[in-house]
């Protein structure tokens, strides 16, 4: 298990606060902590618990994976898939809707090309006919 990386952590929480459109109270409020703790965890002085960050996840609505990562309470290697979903799910530009559909679809994808729990490298050596889309961006010369 990875050492707790307060200071990014911090930053990360920040970044993600902004990016929700958060205040700091706002969060605090939401996540159930107070003010002064929220901004101390923040600025990399206190080491938040996971059940803190689940709190925090919950009302950022990214996944608690996300911050045991960024905090170093879980490898990022163990976690199966988690940079595609934190890229998913911390990207401010999608709905909640969005997110959980192309989450479905990514997992879908994965099962279907046998990587249900691995990582799913897709190289388009599938027994499955892919996607239009696939074809095209594979460069396939007999894409429609």
């Amino acid at each position: 298990m990875a050492s707790l990386n307060v200071g990014n952590l911090g930053e990360f929480l920040r970044e993600q606060r902004r990016n929700a459109q958060l205040s700091l109270r706002q969060l605090a409020d939401a996540a159930g902590v107070s003010n002064p703790y929220l901004s101390q965890i923040e600025r990399g002085l206190r080491k938040p618990s996971a059940d803190i960050l689940q709190q925090l996840a919950k009302a950022l609505r990214i996944s608690a994976e996300t911050l045991y990562v960024q905090a170093g309470i879980l490898d990022e290697r163990k976690v199966d898939g988690v940079e595609v979903h934190t890229a998913i799910l911390t990207d401010p530009a999608l709905t909640e809707k969005q997110k959980q559909v192309l989450l479905q679809i990514y997992e879908s994808f994965r099962k279907e090309n046998g990587h249900g729990s691995g990582r799913g490298e897709s190289d388009g050596a599938t027994a499955h006919e892919p996607a239009p889309d696939a074809r095209e961006a594979d460069g396939d010369p007999h894409a429609t």
